[in-house]
């Protein structure tokens, strides 16, 4: 007996829990509702500027991820297997990397292999790396718009409830009630919070991923650089022989004739 009437309290307090964080979650929602109210058409824009800009950073998010921006190790090791000799080898391994880096590469490599022009070559690889970088940037135009619309937006609403405010407080006369014109100055600057809420991320997204863009680019121009020069930061022993002997001593400052 004493057992039933344990479950039934336990059940009553599960009941009693759930009952809570509902009202609890119901208010939240309600609060939140007022406030988007209270804020007027200016913020419902600017969340759906947000909206907008979220799809946008999770398209470029996938896209970055899909075509592997950021990873060059392959290329790197891609360009050490082409100095070795090893031509058919270094493509392999670009094309194993499935990405701008790996894949501006092996078009490099192939075109010394088939022994054309270096000017031809550096074109080719230029106009397929400027077709990557381009597609990486698309909707980065949209971002800035809704980096800097936001904040003005937010602003925009900011003078408007002011206005209103002020208008209020001139209805009521000389029984001027200080509530009338806070409640106003909090609903006018509620624009502004969600403006800047809105640009703020949005701003910080954008930046990162043009950075992103401007090291790939970096990254494709030094690779295919280093594919039709030489390394000049070693000496080898020849060389330094070589030099040596000419210069008549053993290091970049000759002595000095004996007086």
């Amino acid at each position: 007996m004493n057992d039933g009437n344990d479950t039934t309290e336990a059940f009553s307090q599960v009941h009693d829990t759930a009952n809570q964080l509902t009202a609890g979650t119901g208010s939240n929602f309600d609060q939140a509702l007022t406030m988007l109210q209270a804020g007027g058409p200016v913020v419902f824009l600017l969340i759906a500027l947000s909206v907008i800009a979220t799809t946008v950073v999770l398209m470029k998010l996938w896209q970055f991820s899909r075509i592997n921006v950021g990873r060059s190790r392959h290329g790197h090791a891609a360009l050490q297997l082409f100095k070795q000799g090893a031509t058919h080898e270094a493509i392999a391994m670009a094309q194993r990397a499935r990405s701008p880096v790996g894949e501006v590469m092996a078009r490099a490599i192939r075109g010394q292999l088939r022994g054309l022009p270096e000017a031809k070559v550096r074109e080719e690889v230029m106009r397929f790396g400027g077709e990557v970088l381009e597609s990486l940037r698309s909707g980065f135009r949209i971002l800035e718009v809704i980096a800097s619309l936001a904040p003005l937006l937010g602003l925009f609403g900011t003078v408007l409830g002011m206005i209103e405010a002020f208008q209020q407080l001139e209805a009521a006369g000389a029984q001027v009630n200080p509530a009338i014109l806070s409640g106003g100055i909090w609903q006018a600057l509620l624009t502004t919070a969600v403006g800047l809420a809105v640009a703020i991320p949005v701003v910080a997204v954008l930046n990162w991923f043009e950075r992103r863009v401007d090291t790939l680019a970096h990254e494709m121009e030094n690779l295919v650089t280093q594919l039709f020069t030489e390394d000049l930061s070693d000496t080898s022993p020849m060389q330094a022989e070589t030099r040596t002997r000419d210069d008549g001593s053993n290091g970049f400052v000759a002595s000095a004739p004996a007086q």
